[in-house]
């Protein structure tokens, strides 16, 4: 049996529906998740097609992808939209850097240069709108998280994941060391490899703690809070996002989703 393309009642899934592949969170999923990040540099292909894969089963769980007209908020060099794609949803996507659509060959197709803050759609022109680890390179985070809420119609799925500020890689390339302070993080970076990181403090990254993203989820009016779930963990894991402080260190990345309100 098929999925029938979305509805405004019908964007989170019906009995019978299928998602793109059963998204199963499991520690065994955990590990190879977290090992696949040491190949993020010698073999990007690997590390972002499985995170690819694996970031639209989750989606799926959440939502109906055939058929749906999805954005791609930060798509970079496409990985995360080629596979929305092959789940069957009708992509877009958007990068403000045109480098970044073909650091790692062609740029996918339907892709546009333009910023996070300013989407360049009409207001519920989307069934998903969806981003990867972008949230953290913007400097006003919840602006964007405001845009990205705005373009999906009422039933539409706003599907948000980032790096949070206190997690381990924080700091991305100069983590650990971030946490003494990230201006600090990116001098020593600077003098060890003669060149500054290409995440760079106060400038391409910017810290994005989770209760910041919970207090702004929980605050939409026009939005139903459906999840906050930390993204590479094991099912059983997700009391973490539940306890202050302890969150902000354990969680490594969060999810966020929000289906918007009927107008």
């Amino acid at each position: 049996m098929t999925s029938a393309p979305p509805t405004p009642d019908r964007l989170f899934p019906a009995p019978g529906d299928r998602a793109p592949s059963p998204h199963r969170a499991t520690l065994a999923r955990s590990v190879r998740l977290l090992t696949a990040f040491r190949r993020e540099h010698t073999d990007p292909a690997y590390f972002y097609e499985l995170m690819a894969r694996d970031t639209v089963a989750q989606l799926g769980s959440y939502t109906v992808l055939p058929g749906a007209t999805v954005i791609d908020v930060g798509t970079g060099s496409g990985f995360f939209a080629r596979a929305l794609a092959e789940a069957g949803g009708q992509c877009v996507g958007i990068d403000r850097d045109p480098a970044e659509l073909t650091a790692h060959g062609a740029a996918a197709p339907n892709t546009l240069v333009g910023s996070a803050l300013a989407l360049p759609f009409r207001t519920g022109s989307f069934d998903v709108c969806f981003s990867s680890n972008v949230l953290e390179h913007v400097p006003e985070p919840w602006r964007m998280a405001d845009e990205m809420l705005r373009v999906v119609r009422p039933g539409g799925t706003v599907f948000l994941s980032f790096t949070n500020w206190l997690s381990p890689w924080g700091g991305h390339e100069t983590s650990p060391w971030h946490y003494l302070g990230g201006d600090r993080a990116a001098r020593r970076y600077e003098r060890r490899h003669g060149r500054p990181p290409k995440n760079l403090y106060g400038e391409s990254l910017h810290p994005v703690s989770v209760s910041a993203a919970l207090r702004w989820a929980r605050g939409r009016d026009d939005a139903h809070f459906v999840a906050a779930v930390p993204r590479y963990h094991p099912r059983w894991a997700g009391w973490i996002v539940r306890v202050p402080g302890v969150r902000e260190f354990a969680t490594w990345n969060l999810v966020l989703v929000l289906r918007k309100k009927a107008a």
